[in-house]
This record gives structure tokens, sequence and C-alpha cells, in this order.
């Protein structure tokens, strides 16, 4: 018997049928839903955790002493004994590779903090408080008129060799594009009528920066501060690279590819290695910093 042959009495409620096509299923949530949603941050993300990875536990990676000499073992090839060779001073590359990581990426995660600190605070006063703003844009636009490597080098002159030093000579010469980013920022939100309406109100200029103009700098100074740790990691290395920056003594990426310029025609690896890492640190930050950009954009990204 058919369901439709069955005879309903009069009065008795009839459920609607249910439709052939069930509705689309929802997008996937949660931190996987968001990491295919931007595949960018997933891959940039991987490849800087695996050279934290590797800074972090290079003391149980390494194989020979990074710092030891030995003139038997001069410009050795790769092997099993020396995965990547040895330099002129017969000193293992690989080990020296793993422990340059940790120089590079604490200067880049420390001029990123405290550039994005200092440039944040800066950029706040000025934009907010229009009898500031001239003065402080005046020294910023001085700083900014020179270009970040060269100011890099002259205030590491004046100092000696150090990865304090090379930290805080970088940060110096990228503040003023993060306080010039925050300015404009403000700019444009203390026009709006929720500013306008917490003034009216009376509510202190103090009270104002922290709760309605600070949390709507955070996303692009967020974006900002990714791509200032991958320059501040090449502009370390080129430090290094002409011997203004961290000591010989202390294994950099930039120091090493520095000692074996000398023999690149004949043992190219020596050189060879540092700049691959390099080239992948920096590649991560800056596919993590496009894929936060995306996020965090309201006029781009969307429902995940």
């Amino acid at each position: 018997m058919n369901a439709h042959d069955l005879k309903v009495p009069a009065g008795t409620a009839v459920a609607a049928p249910l439709p052939d096509i069930l509705p689309d299923v929802p997008p996937r949530r949660g931190v996987f839903g968001f990491l295919r949603r931007y595949p960018t941050i997933a891959i940039g993300g991987f490849l800087l955790f695996a050279m934290v990875f590797v800074a972090v536990f290079a003391p149980l990676l390494f194989t020979v002493d990074p710092t030891s000499i030995s003139t038997r073992t001069r410009t050795r090839e790769p092997s099993s004994l020396y995965w990547f060779g040895t330099d002129m001073l017969g000193r293992d590359i690989y080990s020296r590779v793993l422990y340059g990581a940790r120089v590079s990426l604490i200067v880049g995660f420390s001029v990123a903090i405290l550039a994005s600190v200092a440039g944040l605070i800066i950029g706040l006063v000025s934009g907010f408080i229009r009898a500031a703003d001239s003065v402080i844009m005046r020294v910023m636009d001085g700083i900014m008129s020179i270009p970040s490597i060269l100011l890099a080098i002259a205030l590491m002159a004046l100092t000696r060799g150090s990865v304090g030093n090379v930290i805080l000579a970088i940060t110096i010469a990228e503040i003023p594009r993060v306080a010039r980013l925050v300015r404009g920022v403000v700019l444009s939100l203390r026009e709006q009528p929720y500013v306008d309406a917490a003034v009216a109100a009376g509510t202190r200029t103090p009270m104002i920066i922290v709760k309605h103009i600070l949390p709507n700098t955070l996303a692009p100074l967020i974006v900002q501060a990714t791509y200032i740790c991958a320059s501040a990691m090449i502009t370390e290395a080129i430090l290094s690279f002409i011997g203004a920056g961290t000591p010989p003594i202390i294994p950099s990426w930039g120091n090493i590819m520095a000692e074996g310029r000398a023999l690149w025609q004949v043992k190219f690896y020596i050189v060879l290695f540092p700049a691959i890492f390099l080239s992948i640190t920096v590649l991560a930050v800056n596919l993590l910093g496009d894929g936060l950009r995306d996020a965090l954009d309201p006029r781009m990204a969307k429902e995940v």
C-alpha cells in the first residue's frame, strides 16, 4: 500500500514533506577550519614552528661543537660525519647553522616586539593629541629619511658588536614605520561617531585611547610586526655579513656566509646552507604575515 493512498481524517495536522535535497552543511569551524580557509597561515606557521624547534633544540641536534676548530678537518665536503661540510677553520657548518637559527629568531622576534610597542605608543600619542603630532612626526620623518640598513650600520659603528646592540640598532630603524602606520589608523578612528560620543560624555583621553582606539589598531599592527620580523632577520644577516653585526665567535647565518664567500666558487656549500635556512625562515614569516592580513582584514575575511 502506498503512503499516498492512506486517508487522513479531517482536521488532522499533517507534517510537511521532507525536502529532497538537504541544506548545505555549514563550513567547518575551529582551528582546522581556519587553517583550511587560510592555507598561507598553515604553511608559514608550520615552517616557522620547524625553525623555532631547530633553534630551541639545537644542543640536542648538533653533531659537533660549533666552535670547535680543527686544522685537520678544514673545508671538508658534506659527509656522514659533517652533514653540511666544514669551513676554513674546520668548524662543522651543520652545527653552526643550527645555532645560527637562535640568533636570527631572537633578533627577529625581539625587534618585532620592541618596535611594535614603541611605535604603538608614539603613534597613539601622535594621532590623538594634535599638539604633539607635528613635532613627533617630523622626528619620525627624519629617521625614515635614512635607509634602515645605513642607520643600523651607523648605530653599530658607535657600539661594540653584540646581539643586544644589533637588536637595538634595528629597532630604532623600524620604529618610525610602525608609528606612521598606527598614526594613520588613529587619525581615521578619532573622527568616528563613537569617539565623538565618548568625548561629549566627558570620558578622559587615556580611557578613550585604551577602550576605543587601541583595540582597532591591533590587527594592522600584528601584520606589520610579521614583516618587521622578516626584515630584521635579513638586516641582521647583512650586518653580520659585512662584519658590523654579531661577533664571529657567535654563530649566525650572516657571518657564516661571510666566512665562506672567499671560497664560494670551489666550496659553495659553506654559503649555500645558511642561505637556504635564512630564505626559508623569511619566507615562513612573510607567508604568515600575508595570511594574517587576509584573515584580519574585514573587507577580505569571510566566515570560516
